[in-house]
């Protein structure tokens, strides 16, 4: 129990003793406490009865050796059912010893010189640190005895030789006191644990050898002697060996297992862990390794404990044997089935990780360099919305069979999910050939796709990133191929691009943003700012268009093309949208009833369910009339044609509001447009009114056509951006019915607005 020496049972004494250093572990940190608090006390007591190093320098040996103890006990086994030597509990009296040198000082050094009271203190302070030593090191009695049969030595003699003779017999019977409670506590948890270690082998034999063996033929019991040669061999064991029970008695048993690899000594790794178990007269269980029986390939699950006799001589193992090749067969299935995809036979994203962890474990350990690819299809979505998920799935094998082509020695390529795959290169020495490995699966998987009569055309857009540079664990480098596949569909898909660190940079500055814009509406950090639109011919005020403005307490300015495309990717394009629809038509409320208002929408707000009936709560609660109010469509809502952008223009016509085809010929210009809604007027995109300006032919026949088509179908026309009066006589020359540019206003606060409305009021009703 002191670790002085081994027990009887080697075997149950090293469990009782990692027991012991478990339970001093639970309580090292309440030891700590305690020397700390002790320390601090005893430190209050002699302050200005001795010179302040000395304090010092006692106050930070009892610090660092109450540390370094409480850390070495924090350091042993986590688990109280593990082993631990002699050695392991015997090295704890040195933490008992230093523990007491350090606070013999206090008796020897200190109380030598300090009155009664302090001395009482002291001789208090260590009594009780004596008791709490005694709670928390008693699992660890070699350790405890040495601090408390020193500490107390030192305070009897101490006492003695001050003369006070009953102090110091009272301390001497406090101190046997406690020590003899702790090894009476120390005796209770070696009982308790010896205890434990008992019943549980008992289990473990009734486990092993009682496992149903009646009721299956699976299971057969073996035994062997200290030669480990077989020994009274069943008949049952016999069979599954199929051998001749006399036949069987005394060959070794590890050749009955090993079969025709006996002779090569190409012997499998179950094997030999087999071997060294048994040569170390270990128990075991669910031992697994493969055999050869008549032929066929098994897979046996062995258990075995090593018997003793009555002098507790070793003679041999008894153990259990289980054909488990259909369970294992059926485990393979199951984990087959959970790192392949079912559709496409590729490795799925949980072999994908499994893989690329491992190929950066094996990469850290050689210093080589290692590769991550994310492909995304290109349209793949068009086919399954227009010829269904049947034909989008065959799509899919054939895209897998064709990376699956490209694939070598070095590569895994996986689908991760939906149109999503992923190639794991474990040798990316020669970036080159990767880049060109991104080229051919570009290439190929453009090319056209015959499913049930039908040709179809997609293609796919890869990121790519390079480890360890862009990444040194699997999470950073999927991380990093991810930022360089959206830049690669940034760019116009069917591209590769590499990760770079600016896209990390882009990214972070993405996620900061898209956090302050979800509060950005609530705090007041946006307003709107109007800019005038005129009556071309004679350069009245006709209305105003509301432009949403961000300026952020941290961030400061943020131009519009950064913050409305994040609002549209986080969904915070419709609530946004709302606030500004809502503080716009409030503020036209105030404005003459011939001044309309101009709201630029865009295609995520159309296909908001709700949409409607915030226009018409906007309009409702400001108390303004539907026809002053003009929303702004671009010519892309039209592309989510097949989500009823066009029904709903019409219900916003059906209201009242006018609708404003804007940046009319910069897109995807189609006079389908035009047939199927009923604009009110359309806005030539500043681009064509500066080259128109400048002479430009193409500009000024487009600025030309445009304003004729208008006219012919009964719409206005605005010029955006006229910022001289030359572009001015030119737009009025051409026709065209408004204006809006810097030559009649910049976007101004609303304050500047209504000034502005008041004057041509006021001007109005002057004239």
């Amino acid at each position: 129990m002191l670790g002085l020496r081994d027990g009887a049972d080697p075997a149950e004494w090293s469990r009782i003793r990692a027991a012991q250093l478990f339970a001093g572990r639970r309580m090292a940190l309440f030891l700590l406490t305690a020397n700390l608090l002790a320390a601090l006390t005893t430190a209050a007591l002699l302050d200005g009865l001795s010179p302040f190093w000395e304090i010092a320098t006692w106050f930070a040996a009892v610090v660092a050796i109450a540390l370094t103890v409480a850390f070495r006990r924090l350091a042993t086994h986590h688990r109280g059912d593990s082993y631990a030597s002699v050695r392991d509990v015997r090295n704890t009296g040195w933490d008992g010893l230093a523990l007491a040198l350090a606070w013999s000082a206090v008796p020897v050094l200190f109380c030598t010189h300090a009155p009664s009271g302090t001395t009482a203190g002291l001789g208090i302070t260590l009594a009780v640190l004596m008791t709490a030593a005694a709670f928390a090191m008693a699992p660890l009695v070699l350790a405890t005895l040495v601090f408390l049969g020193y500490l107390g030595a030192a305070m009897v003699i101490q006492l003695a030789m001050a003369g006070t003779v009953a102090a110091a017999m009272g301390i001497f019977a406090f101190t046997a006191m406690l020590m003899i409670i702790c090894v009476s506590r120390a005796r209770t948890l070696v009982l308790i644990r010896a205890g434990e270690i008992a019943l549980g082998e008992r289990n473990e034999t009734v486990s092993l050898l009682l496992r149903e063996f009646e009721q299956t033929d699976a299971d057969w019991l073996w035994e062997t002697d200290t030669a480990r040669r077989i020994v009274r061999a069943s008949a049952r064991f016999a069979y599954a060996c199929r051998l001749d029970p006399a036949g069987i008695e005394g060959m070794p048993f590890l050749q009955v297992l090993a079969g025709p690899t006996w002779e090569t000594g190409n012997f499998a790794a179950g094997l030999r862990t087999l071997a060294e178990k048994l040569k170390a007269r270990e128990s075991f269980r669910d031992l697994r390794l493969p055999v050869q029986i008549d032929g066929e390939d098994r897979w046996w699950e062995l258990a075995a404990s090593p018997r003793f006799g009555d002098l507790g001589e070793f003679v041999g193992f008894l153990g259990v044997a289980s054909d488990v090749t259909e369970q294992r067969a059926s485990a393979d299935r199951i984990n087959r089935m959970a790192r392949f995809d079912t559709l496409t036979g590729l490795p799925n994203r949980l072999m994908v990780n499994e893989t690329l962890v491992k190929t950066i474990a094996e990469a850290d350990r050689s210093g080589g360099r290692y590769a991550f690819m994310m492909l995304d299809l290109d349209r793949f979505k068009a086919v399954n919305d227009t010829l269904g998920h049947p034909i989008g799935d065959r799509l899919l094998g054939q895209v897998s069979e064709r990376l699956d082509q490209l694939m070598g020695e070095a590569y895994l390529c996986g689908r991760l999910g939906g149109d999503e795959f992923a190639v794991v290169v474990r040798d990316a020495s020669d970036t080159v050939a990767i880049e060109r490995l991104a080229q051919r699966i570009i290439e190929s998987l453009s090319l056209p796709y015959e499913i049930d009569a039908h040709t179809l055309y997609i293609g796919a857009s890869i990121g790519l990133a390079i480890g360890p540079r862009d990444g040194r664990t699997a999470e950073m480098l999927v991380r990093s191929a991810d930022l360089a596949l959206y830049r690669a569909k940034d760019a116009g898909r069917g591209v590769f691009r590499t990760y770079e660190p600016e896209l990390h940079v882009q990214a972070e500055e993405r996620r900061v943003l898209e956090l302050a814009l979800r509060t950005a509406v609530e705090n007041g950090e946006m307003h709107l700012e109007y800019q005038p639109v005129v009556d071309a011919e004679a350069g009245q005020l006709r209305g105003f268009e509301a432009l949403l403005r961000w300026k952020s307490p941290e961030f400061g300015t943020i131009p519009p093309s950064k913050f409305i495309p994040l609002a549209e990717d986080a969904r915070l394009i419709a609530p946004i949208g709302a606030w500004v629809l809502r503080t716009a038509c409030a503020e036209a409320a105030k404005w003459p009833s011939d001044i309309r208002i101009a709201v630029n929408v865009s295609a995520n707000q159309l296909q908001n369910p709700g949409f409607l009936t915030t226009i018409a709560s906007a309009l409702s609660n400001a108390g303004l009339s539907p026809e002053r109010l003009e929303l702004e469509v671009t010519e892309s809502v039209f592309l989510h044609e097949g989500l009823g952008v066009t029904r709903v223009l019409d219900r916003l016509l059906g209201l009242g509001v006018h609708l404003s085809l804007d940046d009319f010929g910069t897109g995807y210009s189609s006079l389908g447009y035009l047939s199927r809604t009923r604009f009110s007027s359309i806005k030539i995109d500043r681009s064509f009114i500066h080259d128109a300006a400048k002479g430009v032919r193409e500009a000024v026949a487009i600025v030309r056509a445009v304003i004729a088509l208008a006219e012919s179908l009964d719409m206005a026309t605005t010029a955006e951006g006229v910022e001289t009066a030359a572009e001015h006589k030119m737009v009025q020359e051409f026709g065209c019915t408004m204006a809006q540019g810097y030559y009649f206003g910049r976007p101004m606060s609303v304050t500047d607005a209504r000034a502005l409305v008041n004057r041509r009021w006021k001007a109005s009703a002057a004239a």
